[in-house]
């Protein structure tokens, strides 16, 4: 509740500020005009291919990207030699700012949506193999033994021991990669694309329409955090075990 009326005394202090000519209309547009701007994308019609281009990269990338990255961090945990191989590759890549990747996600995939699944999928595997990788080796290697000493095999181990850890710290970053698959998806489009809301932000840029960019940046937070409040439902489903 607090939260609510803090945002609406700042909403009201901005638009009382912007209609007394204290800011620039065109480097802060007032929240009318801004809100304008968001009306008119949803009444014309023209936003939703670009939200579904947005979406598609970005949710292609996150699945993607949370397959690899499980793949390779449970296999360079449980051997040696492929962590060898593996961990430096990554720990370049991480040092990387992975969004530079950009154009040339745009060179080698072109402008259509295999750049932008593809930089959404660098940002969200490199993040997930670190989670993986940390999750694995951090589990108590005495209750590894436990299961070996009833009976468990390799399977049962890792389904009843290394499982449920790796599922605990996956979701745990599950929001974080989720706003890394929407970075990838909207900084490729902003780079090189015909579609999307990255797409919609370099125009808005274009023609110094600061109205439409914050309208833009507005709606793709309402999106994240719509996916945020998912994710963080289903964490609770999936960790009950806790």
């Amino acid at each position: 509740m607090r939260q609510l009326l803090a945002l609406t005394i700042a909403l009201v202090l901005w638009e009382a500020a912007g209609r007394a000519g204290w800011l620039n209309p065109l480097y802060a547009p007032a929240p009318s005009r801004i809100g304008f701007a968001l009306i008119d994308l949803f009444i014309q019609g023209n936003i939703w291919p670009h939200v579904e281009a947005t979406f598609g990269a970005a949710l292609g990338g996150l699945v993607l990207g949370i397959a690899v990255g499980v793949a390779l961090g449970a296999a360079a945990a449980l051997v040696p030699f492929i962590a060898e191989l593996l961990e430096p590759v990554m720990m370049m890549l991480n040092a990387v700012p992975r969004v530079v990747l950009a154009p040339l996600c745009v060179i080698w995939f072109g402008i259509g949506l295999g750049s932008k699944v593809a930089l959404a999928f660098v940002l969200v595997a490199v993040l997930v193999f670190f989670t993986v990788y940390t999750g694995i080796k951090q589990v108590d290697r005495r209750l590894v033994e436990r299961v070996r000493t009833l009976g468990g095999g390799r399977w049962t181990v890792l389904r009843e021991v290394y499982l449920p850890f790796v599922t605990a710290w996956i979701m745990g970053n599950l929001k974080v990669a989720v706003g890394f698959a929407f970075t990838g998806a909207v900084v490729g489009e902003f780079v090189g694309a015909s579609r999307g809301l990255g797409y919609l932000l370099s125009f808005a840029q274009s023609t110094y329409n600061a109205a439409l960019m914050l309208a833009l940046v507005f709606l793709i937070m309402a999106f994240v955090l719509a996916i945020f409040g998912a994710a963080g439902r289903l964490e609770k489903r999936l960790l009950r075990w806790r």
